[in-house]
């Protein structure tokens, strides 16, 4: 007679009748394309968010990198033979397979780890899958797209989280898809589980799942099973005797094993709440806290440490307005009620880029929030609310917690509120802006400009004339005659409406014909300016739009947009300046190299010279005035294309 011995798995497959689902979970591939940030992210939102009820204490969570020996794994055997029985059916799968199978080949693997302290850790392992919610490591370990709620409404509010999918996030960070997490609770029991994300499969004759769980079974009544967690006596790297959470994703992606892109997204996401002493964070033995987070920011390892060249990465910024601006309280509604927000707001001439940081009451970065018509104005801010804004916050956030307008917004509702709410908070920051500016750029005393603009326009008009020369046509209508030395317009351009629009003089009224003199939207080449943002509308000038008058000192500029509809009812706009050399090719025209001042006639305004696009110029009347004191230097042989921007 023989016997079969049935040997006991460590990974748990559930079996299926046969296959259905070839690919791999959706959401792997949107994590994968966060990078280690996302990973970093969600590990540390999910640290913050079991800080244990009623402590001062900060939370502190210790990563480490390093490698592993293969067979140091848990389970590492019978994963090997899972993934070894894998068959693509796409393209994609077969890729990913190939490269899992490929890695099973290493001998020493790397691995990261985030281990949290002053936390509650996970609580009912011992009941295992309860599928009780306040069994969180039963919840934790065995669900899909569901999370613990908190019995208390506030902290359940303040919760970073609520999506119930970032858990994936540590396995899309692994060559294999494969994390474990070791636990430690409030009774030091210390126990360990683990997933793995495959693909539908077969394996000795049978079907299963894609998901696969470290875990023990316990047999149950009527042929039922469940799970149940193994006592923690692995590797040492494994080891959590300290009550908390460790999370370990061992074959940790090459591609995400950047030291400083960790420590930069730590402070990117989290600079608020480590500055408020709640959270301190160890990458390898470096101390990030209320107390050093300044040096990481300022230190050219990690971020720019000139002002002038923050234009992508603003945390340092973020920081210095945090720390030193004077809070402000800011109301935004979305249409049906009212948010209350604190606002830290700085304004600096050298900011080349404006951004607002939305940061949620745990301390978390939601977005770098752009205002249209201020994406390039020098200010930086910071935003925070209170638990109810939380809850709106919450209910607007993608699944990644990086933006508060969530394109998978479905109720029509939800989504008008969304968008009169995010629409409000960008006219109430722009207001703050612009008094800002006006405070920065004050006019020389209070004038009635109406007969400044009236004698201008007049001068403008009769030295025109002088300059290039008139001649009458049967209308009895003047018409400018171009002259070889001063500023022309090619006659086959000007019949055509102006060919480049490069702005090189053109009389008045090119706008009032039949279209030829209209603006353009212009789609600006990458490259052509650092100062353009892609979030404006932007149109070329048509020449005939434009007037200018060349004096021994100072240049006059006239835009005539009084028939454009792109700007009708625009008051202010920005307008950028391209010279053209002699192939036709763009470049920026740097102010400060060319110009000593220019000055509004509106306002009386003038305007910084450090760069080449003049923001906030006012348009009356549909028309632009300004008046440009030139350097001795000036090339007045000078072509330009002018660029508007509202």
């Amino acid at each position: 007679m023989s016997t079969s011995i049935e040997f006991k798995k460590d990974i748990q497959f559930s079996k299926i009748s046969n296959i259905e689902e070839c690919n791999f979970h959706p959401v792997l591939q949107r994590f994968y394309g966060m990078g280690v940030r996302g990973l970093v992210r969600e590990n540390l939102q999910n640290a913050r968010d079991g800080k244990l009820i009623g402590s001062t204490e900060p939370v502190i969570v210790e990563i480490q990198t390093g490698v592993i020996n293969k067979s140091d794994i848990p389970g590492i055997q019978e994963i090997e033979e899972h993934i070894l029985s894998l068959v693509g059916q796409s393209e994609y799968t077969q890729e990913v397979i190939e490269h899992m199978k490929n890695c099973l080949n290493q001998e020493e693997v790397r691995y990261i780890s985030f281990e949290d302290k002053n936390t509650r850790g996970l609580s009912g392992a011992r009941n295992g899958q309860s599928n009780s919610s306040k069994d969180t490591f039963g919840v934790y370990a065995y669900s899909k797209g569901f999370h613990a709620t908190e019995s208390d409404q506030a902290l359940e509010t303040a919760r970073g989280g609520s999506h119930g999918i970032g858990k994936i996030a540590s396995n899309s960070a692994s060559d294999l898809h494969l994390m474990y997490f070791s636990n430690c609770d409030e009774h030091e029991n210390q126990h360990i589980g683990g997933t793995i994300q495959l693909v539908e499969h077969e394996h000795d004759g049978n079907y299963y799942r894609a998901t696969g769980y470290f875990s023990d079974v316990e047999e149950l009544e009527n042929g039922r099973t469940k799970y149940v967690p193994f006592e923690n006596t692995y590797h040492s790297i494994f080891k959590k005797d300290t009550r908390g959470l460790k999370i370990v994703i061992p074959f940790f992606r090459e591609e995400f094993d950047k030291e400083v892109e960790i420590i930069k997204t730590i402070c990117d996401s989290f600079a608020i709440a480590i500055l408020k002493g709640e959270l301190v964070v160890n990458v390898n033995g470096k101390d990030l806290s209320k107390n050093t987070l300044e040096q990481f920011v300022k230190d050219a390892k990690y971020y720019p440490t000139e002002v002038a060249k923050m234009k992508k990465e603003f945390t340092p910024l973020y920081v210095d307005t945090y720390i030193h601006a004077e809070p402000q309280s800011l109301v935004v509604s979305n249409g049906e009620r009212d948010f209350h927000f604190t606002l830290y707001f700085t304004y600096n001439e050298e900011i080349p880029k404006g951004r607002m940081a939305i940061f949620r009451t745990i301390g978390m970065k939601i977005e770098d929030f752009k205002v249209d018509g201020h994406a390039t104005k020098p200010f930086n801010a910071v935003l925070i609310g209170g638990l109810e804004e939380d809850a709106y916050l919450k209910s607007l956030e993608d699944e990644s917690h990086t933006t508060i307008m969530n394109p998978k917004i479905k109720d029509p509702k939800l989504k008008a509120k969304a968008r009169k709410f995010t629409k409000n908070l960008a006219n109430a920051l722009a207001k703050i802006i612009d008094e800002k500016m006006r405070e920065n750029n004050p006019t020389d005393g209070v004038m009635d400009t109406a007969d400044v603009l009236y004698t201008v326009e007049t001068q403008f008009k009769k030295e025109l004339e002088k300059a290039l020369g008139t001649v009458v046509i049967n209308s009895g209508k003047k018409m400018i005659k171009s002259k070889i030395d001063g500023p022309s317009t090619k006659k086959g351009e000007e019949q055509k409406g102006g060919g480049r629009g490069s702005g090189r003089g053109g009389g008045k009224g090119g706008s009032q014909g039949s279209g030829q003199g209209d603006l353009k939207r212009k789609k600006v080449k990458k490259g052509a300016s650092g100062e353009l943002d892609d979030s404006k509308e932007t149109f070329s000038v048509n020449p005939n739009l434009v007037q200018r008058l060349i004096l021994q000192d100072r240049e006059i500029l006239r835009f005539d947009f009084t028939n454009q509809k792109a700007l009708r009812n625009i008051t202010s706009c920005d307008i950028s300046f391209r010279v053209i050399d002699g192939m036709g090719e763009e470049h920026n025209l740097i102010f400060a190299e060319n110009y000593d001042a220019i000055t509004d006639v509106h306002t009386n305004q003038t305007y910084p010279l450090n760069g080449h696009t003049l923001q906030g110029v006012t348009i009356k009347n549909g028309v632009v005035y300004l008046n440009v004191q030139l350097k001795p230097t000036y090339n007045r042989a000078l072509k330009f294309n002018y660029y508007v921007e509202v």
